[in-house]
This record gives C-alpha cells, structure tokens and sequence, in this order.
C-alpha cells in the first residue's frame, strides 16, 4: 500500500496523471489500476481516472503484485554508453537477440537488462524490461531503453510521432544511381517467403534517406536515416534499388558473406550499424544525441576492400 499527497505541481491535474507521475508509471498502467479498484480516496470521493485532484487531497493505492513471465536474468555481453533513472542507451553487439523467442529463449538483451538492471523487472506491473524499439540481431549499434514506466510511454510516443533520430552506417553492393536520396516504399510481408520483407503495394509506409559516403571496388558505404521503424526496413529498401547490403544472407543469399564464425562458416552479419541516435530525455525534455564508432569487424573489413 502507497500514498499520494496533491501538491501544487499536481493540483488541478487529472488523478491518472498524478498516479502516473508519482508512481513513475505510465498512464495507461496509471488507467488500469484506477479503473481496477486499486486507488481509494480516504474522503469517499468518487473515483475514475479523469477526475481532476485538489490540493491536499490524499490518494492510497494498492498496487497488484507484478505478473511474472519466467525470465531468468543471465549475464550478457553488451556495453551501456549512458544511464541514469529515467533511461539506459546500450551499444548492442551483433549477434545478440533484443527478444526471447523460438531457438533464442536464453542469452538474450532481455535476460542481460534483467540480470544488470533487476529494477526493470517490474515496470507498469509486468515483469519486463523498458523496450520500446528493438535493432535486428544481425545489427550492431544504439538502442535506448526505458528505466522507468514514465520513461517508457514518453519514448513510446517519440518514436510513434517520429521524432527520435535514427542513422545508420551500411555497406552495400554496387552503388546506387543517386548519390543521395529519399527511398519512400511500402513494406510488407513478403507473400513468396514468410521469413522475409518486400515493398508491396499493401504494406506499411516506410521512408529511409540514404547518402552516399564513397563508392569503390564494388561497394558502396553509405549513410541512412529512418524516417520510420519497419521490419528490415533498411535492408529491404537498399535491396529495392539492386544494393543489397554486405552480409544479408536472407536478402542476398547469392553473396558471400565476408563475416566468418571461428568455425570459418558464414555468420549471420549484415554490414549495418546504428551509429547515431537522438531524442529529447523523457524527463527533462532535453535534447540528446549518442554516437558509436563501427565495431572492429565492420572497421577491419573496410580496411581490406580499400587495400584491393
């Protein structure tokens, strides 16, 4: 059991919001557990999530123990570029999985937030840790991460109303007829393979911005920036102009890919790396801007294609 005194920063505001901000959750979370019976006012007052709350006013809230999902926390290998109450920006490794899922229900982002940040674990009620965007595993590079359930729909809504930025550092085959564009398809479910993304005429409104950093040897470094949040958007945008990006086995599976395992078999790598992200602190309303230098393998396989 809680309490919660209206101040003046409170007063006159709506009480799913007060709930929200004193508790740090989200106010949908705040919604479901006023309209559940979980808040009482001592003075008998009605109670519905509009209601607007006066000063003084004192609010008891019973909290419901957070439903578990059976996630065990392991140690994971990713490195945190910043931190701090309200949200977490990692650098993640290629190769990591951000969900648990089938063939991945072990060793994934999920279990290592778990396991170095145990306080994720209970966010609006739901063991589960603050993802609100998600980087394919075969990326490497940027992602944030809510700390706190007034953190979590704050960045929800940024990356709803597209105003978090995203680039990306890529290498592809061939280079493009432009060196600078915009890349407006829809993508969708590709009807020929399940596994993959295709632009097709019904699917979702996906723009990406690409310009080109050099072209040499038959390879194209290039720069994009997401304009929204699709499935292998990128890597299914750089293949709809005939540039399919180095090391996508899935959408160029006729490439070689140039990143072995230490068995010397080709691993899943694709030459694709949020090097940049920027968004305003949910909190604060501050703007922040992150950078991460490419990992060595991407650095070291550019070193090779100049020398040819």
């Amino acid at each position: 059991m809680s309490q919660i005194s209206v101040t003046d920063e409170l007063a006159g505001h709506r009480l799913d919001f007060a709930v929200s901000r004193e508790l740090g959750v989200s106010r949908a979370y705040a919604q479901s557990l006023i309209r559940g019976g979980h808040v009482a006012s001592p003075c008998g007052r009605g109670i519905k999530p509009s209601i607007s709350v006066e000063l003084g006013e004192v609010y008891e809230i019973d909290a419901p123990q957070p439903e578990k999902l059976g996630l065990v926390p392991e140690p994971v290998p990713f490195d945190v570029v910043f931190s701090d109450q309200d949200i977490i920006v990692i650098d993640k490794p290629a190769g990591l999985v951000v969900h648990p899922a089938p063939g991945h229900w072990s060793g994934t982002l999920v279990h290592g937030l778990l396991h170095r940040f145990p306080e994720l674990g209970n966010l609006n009620g739901v063991e589960r840790p603050g993802i609100v965007h998600r980087l394919d595993a075969t990326t490497s590079g940027l992602m944030v991460v809510a700390r706190s359930g007034l953190a979590q729909e704050k960045l929800w809504k940024q990356f709803k109303s597209r105003t978090v930025g995203k680039s990306y550092i890529a290498l592809c085959f061939g280079a493009p007829r432009r060196a600078a564009a915009r890349i407006d398809m829809p993508i969708g479910r590709d009807p020929s393979n399940r596994r993959r993304m295709a632009v097709t005429d019904g699917g979702r409104d996906a723009v990406t911005d690409y310009a080109v950093l050099w072209s040499a040897k038959g390879y194209s470094l290039v720069r994009c920036v997401l304009h929204s949040g699709r499935t292998h958007q990128i890597r299914v945008h750089m293949n709809a102009i005939g540039c399919p990006l180095v090391g996508d086995l899935l959408y160029a599976p006729s490439k070689k890919s140039p990143f072995a395992g230490q068995d010397g078999q080709s691993r899943q790598r694709v030459f694709l790396h949020s090097w940049r992200l920027s968004l305003a602190h949910p909190r604060t309303g501050e703007p922040m801007s992150f950078r991460s230098p490419l990992p060595d393998d991407l650095k070291n396989f550019l070193v090779e294609i100049r020398r040819l």
